[in-house]
């Protein structure tokens, strides 16, 4: 992240977004840079380290895809796949064989989809129902794509406090 721009919201509008999904654009961006910013050099042999029993770097930066990813299949109007689910089972679960570099890119890009989706939607839709989960709780789609914004900033978060614990571990 260049320090010398300031955060994606004082950035102006991210083109093609519709001027009320503008802060979840902000959001999702902001969490895309700030993944790589606090992972610079980062040791890949504490990447499955779960200080005091809480979740692990490896964990955030799966879930930040995860739920990305699966948010914005509700927000298509789409139940998850076999495949979505199957991921959802591994989150946070210890393979040596993943590099964090490969966990970085891959929140990326599904933090860049996220923003791309913003992209095509119409404002006059997003108080449209869209269902959510096995249990197909109903929420809006405005609703579904703040949450995923939010929670990416979330979890990015809850890393930078694992990080400055586990490096010193």
């Amino acid at each position: 992240m260049d320090k010398s721009k300031p955060e994606n919201w004082l950035r102006g509008k991210v083109e093609n977004v519709p001027d009320l999904l503008q802060p979840a654009a902000h959001a999702l961006l902001q969490s895309k840079e700030e993944l790589r910013k606090y992972l610079v050099d980062f040791p890949s042999g504490k990447l499955w380290t779960k200080p005091a029993e809480r979740a692990s770097v490896g964990f955030h930066l799966q879930h930040i895809a995860g739920v990305t990813n699966r948010l914005i299949s509700y927000a298509k109007g789409e139940q998850l796949s076999e495949a979505q689910l199957q991921y959802l089972k591994l989150e946070g679960k210890a393979d040596a064989s993943i590099s964090v570099e490969e966990l970085i890119i891959q929140a990326e890009n599904e933090l860049s989809e996220a923003v791309e989706f913003l992209k095509l939607q119409k404002s006059e839709d997003l108080t449209n129902t869209v269902e959510v989960g096995r249990k197909r709780i109903k929420s809006s789609l405005i609703g579904v794509l703040f949450h995923a914004a939010e929670h990416s900033q979330r979890h990015v978060g809850q890393m930078l406090v694992t990080i400055s614990v586990v490096k010193d571990y």
